[in-house]
């Protein structure tokens, strides 16, 4: 479910890189990946991320921005608070 959510919030993204005149970051996610050695490992993992993810949004909209931005930051946030949720509850985005 996690990566399903993932994949929609780049559809949100990507019209606002192009909108707003933003060049794509290099996708280097298969270089820096790693995978966990345990299930637990990598609840671990995604609860850290969430966290980052949390900081990062709030960070950004502390900022000013423009409406559609802010919109879908917020709508990221909600989503990285609910990843954040199912990652501690050892769900990794299972439905409960």
């Amino acid at each position: 479910n996690i990566i399903k959510a993932e994949e929609r919030h780049i559809s949100w993204l990507l019209p606002l890189f192009e909108k707003h005149g933003v060049a794509l970051p290099v996708d280097r996610g298969l270089e820096l990946a790693l995978v966990p050695e345990t299930f637990s490992a990598a609840l671990q993992a995604g609860v850290a991320a969430e966290i980052a993810n949390i900081k990062m949004y709030e960070r950004f909209l502390g900022r000013e921005l423009p409406e559609d931005v802010r919109s879908v930051f917020e709508h990221l946030l909600a989503g990285s608070r609910n990843h954040l949720e199912a990652f501690q509850g050892g769900r990794g985005g299972q439905n409960k």
